[in-house]
C-alpha cells in the first residue's frame, strides 16, 4: 500500500500541472472481460444476479475521477470501473448495469431496502456503518483533507479550521471528523459539489472530504481552488456496501478484487480514470475478510 502524503504530493502536482489547461481529464474508463456463463451456489445473490443479467449499482453522479455523471448520462470514474468488474465477473455486460445516484447519506437505506445490490461510491467502511450493512474491501484507501480558495495559505492544517466554517456532506465520515476533533462549523449539503460555490463565495472557510474527491475539484477548477496541503489526516478505506450478514457474497467480491489486481484489471480502472491525474497506481489494500 502506498503512503498517504506521496499520494496527496502527486495528487498535487498533478493538479498543477494540469492549470494550463484548466480542465478534467477524466476518461471514460477501460472494458472489463465478461464473463462467460459463471457457475455459482445455487441460491447464492451471485447466481441470482448472473442468471438475472443484469445488476444495480449505486454510486456518485458528483465526484470527478471516481463517479461522475458522463454526457451520455452514465457515470464514469475509478468506482465506476470497480462496478464494472464486479458486474462482468457475473457475466453481466456494462449496458445491463443500472446505476442509481447514491449520495453519503442514502447509501444504507438504498441497500436495506434493496433499492441498489451494491454500492460503490466513495464509502468509508466503518464500525458503525458495519452495524447496518456489509462491505467488501476495502479496494482503495484514500485520507481526509482540505481544499481551500486558491492563494488562501490561513489553513494549511486541520487545526487551523477550528471555530471556522467547514463545508462538507451530511451523514459522511469527514463531516463528522472536522466537527468531533476539529472543533470546525460544519456547514452540511447533500453533494460535495454542492459546497463548490459556497467556497468561491467565501461563505464558508474550507471543504473537506477524502484527498482524491478534493484532487478531482481541484483538476476542474485549478484556478479556483487548491488543496490546503500536502498530507491528509485520517485513513478512509472505501468498501463496497451490500446487504448485510451475505458472506458469500462479500467473499466473493473479496475474490474478484484479488483477481484483478493479479490479473491487471484493477490496474486498468485506475489509469483509465483517476490514473489521469494520479498518476501513481495505487497496490490493493489489505483486504478486511472478516
Amino acid at each position: 500500500m502506498f503512503k498517504k502524503p506521496a499520494l496527496v504530493a502527486v495528487v498535487a502536482a498533478a493538479a498543477l500541472a494540469l492549470s494550463a489547461c484548466g480542465s478534467s481529464t477524466l476518461g471514460g474508463g477501460s472494458t472489463p472481460t465478461v464473463a462467460s456463463k459463471p457457475t455459482f451456489a445455487a441460491g447464492s445473490t451471485m447466481e441470482k444476479l448472473s442468471q438475472a443479467g443484469k445488476i444495480t449499482i449505486g454510486t456518485k453522479f458528483d465526484q470527478p475521477l471516481f463517479g461522475q455523471k458522463g454526457p451520455d448520462g452514465n457515470p464514469v470514474g475509478f468506482d465506476v470501473e470497480i462496478g464494472k468488474i464486479i458486474a462482468a465477473d457475473l457475466g453481466i455486460t456494462p449496458d445491463k448495469i443500472q446505476w442509481v445516484e447514491t449520495i453519503s447519506a442514502n447509501r444504507e437505506e438504498f441497500i436495506k431496502q434493496g433499492k441498489v445490490d451494491i454500492v460503490v461510491a466513495t464509502y468509508t467502511i466503518s464500525d458503525k456503518r458495519k452495524e447496518v450493512v456489509s462491505f467488501a474491501g476495502p479496494y482503495y484507501e484514500a485520507g481526509q483533507a482540505l481544499m481551500v480558495n486558491k492563494g488562501d495559505t490561513s489553513i494549511t492544517k486541520p487545526e487551523d479550521v477550528a471555530g471556522k466554517k467547514v463545508c462538507s456532506v451530511t451523514g459522511s465520515t469527514p463531516a463528522a471528523t472536522i466537527v468531533d476533533k476539529y472543533q470546525a462549523v460544519l456547514v452540511p449539503v447533500g453533494k460535495y459539489a454542492d459546497c463548490l460555490e459556497p467556497l468561491r463565495n467565501h461563505q464558508v472557510d474550507a471543504v473537506t472530504t477524502d484527498n482524491v474527491i478534493l484532487a478531482g475539484f481541484v483538476d476542474k477548477e485549478p484556478d479556483a481552488f487548491m488543496l490546503a496541503s500536502d498530507t491528509t489526516f485520517t485513513k478512509e478505506p472505501y468498501g463496497i456496501g451490500l446487504k448485510k450478514d451475505d458472506t458469500a457474497f462479500r467473499n466473493w467480491i473479496n475474490d474478484q478484487l484479488e483477481a484483478a489486481e493479479k490479473g491487471g484489471a484493477y490496474k486498468s480502472a485506475w489509469e483509465s480514470t483517476a490514473g489521469k491525474v494520479i498518476k501513481t497506481v495505487p497496490s490493493l489494500p489489505a483486504l478486511n475478510r472478516y
